[in-house]
């Protein structure tokens, strides 16, 4: 635990998304969308683009001192992306950008504080969907509908599980896992994208993972399912958003997730 207020930097934080909020609302749905591929086959739009500008812009003016790694801008992913003691800011302009191009209300900009490598701070801000989300080390979680507390599922057979695709899961060759899983608990859907860990956080949901997933994808997420009561790892039981995959539970069930998926 960080011993350092985090107030300040959490109301920073929910500016930034104001910020987001604004530039990718105007554009959610326009007719002259401008949508290109990177290089990853993966899609981009202009409103990707405009909000990484707007925020990495505000944060080199009023967070000189601290680093940024952005999705649209910063081509080092890994650990190493950090030095010893730096404070980093890492963005998401637009998680979810292929529900943004066809016009589904779930996607969101994730914003997360990482102090030494761990992120701290996280904001996620899904205005086509009238939500936000947002928590602080020492501060609580909490969204526009009040404090979050992850549920009280003890067992994995009464657990409800979220993922973002089979596709995903097949492509990273553990389509095998998910299926194990899917055996396990009680019931499965595919939310997908952020919102799948922000209704683990919220309690309604017991489980959610997925693999292939890059800093930016993770970071904002875990403090608010930590925050809210929960565990947040990657997919084999590892700490932080470093790994390249994400496991979010309620915590009771953690230990069991693992289990299966080290098993198959």
């Amino acid at each position: 635990m960080t011993s350092v207020d985090l107030s300040a930097d959490l109301d920073f934080a929910r500016s930034l998304a104001d910020t987001a909020d604004a530039i990718s609302l105007e554009r959610f749905r326009a007719a002259d969308l401008h949508v290109t591929t990177k290089a990853d086959s993966t899609h981009v739009t202009d409103a990707d683009q405009a909000v990484e500008r707007a925020l990495r812009e505000r944060l080199a003016t009023e967070r000189p001192d601290d680093a940024f790694l952005g999705e649209e801008t910063t081509a080092d992913t890994g650990a190493d992306a950090l030095s010893e003691g730096h404070r980093q800011w890492v963005v998401d302009p637009i998680d979810g950008t292929a529900n943004y191009l066809r016009g589904v209300p779930v996607w969101a900009t994730l914003i997360a504080l990482a102090v030494d490598g761990r992120p701290v701070l996280g904001v996620v801000s899904a205005p086509a969907l009238g939500k936000r989300w947002w928590a602080a080390e020492g501060l609580g979680a909490h969204s526009t509908d009040g404090p979050l507390r992850v549920s009280g599922v003890a067992a994995l057979s009464d657990a409800s599980l979220s993922y973002n695709s089979i596709q995903q899961w097949d492509e990273d060759d553990r389509l095998d896992t998910l299926v194990a899983l899917s055996r396990k608990v009680w019931r499965t859907r595919a939310y997908g994208d952020m919102w799948s860990y922000m209704l683990v956080a919220e309690g309604v949901l017991d489980v959610a993972g997925e693999p292939d997933l890059k800093p930016w994808d993770i970071a904002a997420l875990v403090p608010i399912v930590e925050e809210a009561g929960g565990r947040f790892t990657s997919l084999d039981g590892d700490p932080g958003p470093w790994h390249g995959s994400a496991l979010a539970t309620n915590g009771l069930v953690h230990d069991a997730v693992v289990d299966v998926i080290r098993r198959s």
